[in-house]
């Protein structure tokens, strides 16, 4: 005789406000974080989650994950890092009358 097809339920809880030991398990079940199984998860009025799966034998749940959100601004493209004058140079200008000056590349120290 066949076993019953019993459906789980469906929940999307945020990780917060699963029980301390639900939060173990999951925790359990992704030791090495949560970044390989995290989904993105587009809600109706334009939001958006982000989320992971975690099944118990009752509960299938999704469980919202905070990320922070790294917001990229153009302008930080445009930011110049390099910048080819160095502060100070012109204190400490080559005036040809230093010992390293004198010294070719064939010099070596021993």
């Amino acid at each position: 005789m066949a076993t019953p097809n019993k459906a789980k339920k469906h929940i999307v809880t945020s990780f917060h406000n699963l029980s301390a030991e639900l939060q173990e398990a999951v925790k359990q079940q992704y030791p090495l974080g949560f970044t390989e199984a995290m989904m993105r998860v587009d809600k109706p009025n334009g939001g958006f989650f982000y989320a992971v799966p975690f099944d118990t034998e009752e509960v299938a749940y999704l469980v919202k994950i905070d990320v922070k959100i790294d917001e990229h601004r153009p302008d930080d493209e445009e930011k110049d890092y390099y910048d080819d004058e160095i502060k100070g140079a012109d204190e400490i200008q080559d005036d040809g009358n230093s010992e390293m000056s004198e010294r070719t590349d064939d010099d070596v120290d021993i």
